[in-house]
């Protein structure tokens, strides 16, 4: 498996306008071979923003990267960068290749080199 997230440091008092942004678009991940599920993170308070996390999983890093070539993805991001400034910076993406995974039931998966 394959962790894609993107970390986004939203400017304190805009977090209500982000949030809505994406709980109300279309993903078009569900379209794609290979995704398996997608969280949307708030994470903790700075002094001068909220840090969030988008975080999708994919069975394989190739899925991945044929999503970000795919033209779902250019219809789920058509609308990026069109409202007011709502976090500073840029996002930062990070990938994480699953080495392990360990269930409920006490299962351990080990990821196939």
């Amino acid at each position: 498996m394959f962790i894609a997230m993107n970390r986004f440091k939203v400017i304190k008092g805009a977090e209500s306008d982000f949030e809505q942004i994406w709980l109300s678009r279309e993903t078009h991940l569900n379209e794609l071979a290979g995704f398996v599920e997608f969280h949307l993170l708030k994470g903790p308070e700075r002094d001068d923003h909220v840090l969030y996390s988008s975080h999708t999983v994919w069975r394989s890093k190739a899925d991945f990267e044929a999503w970000t070539k795919s033209e779902q993805f250019r219809k789920a991001h058509s609308g990026a960068g069109s409202s007011k400034p709502l976090y500073l910076g840029h996002p930062e993406f990070e990938g994480f290749q699953v080495l392990q995974t360990v269930t409920s039931d006490g299962t351990r998966l080990v990821a196939a080199e």
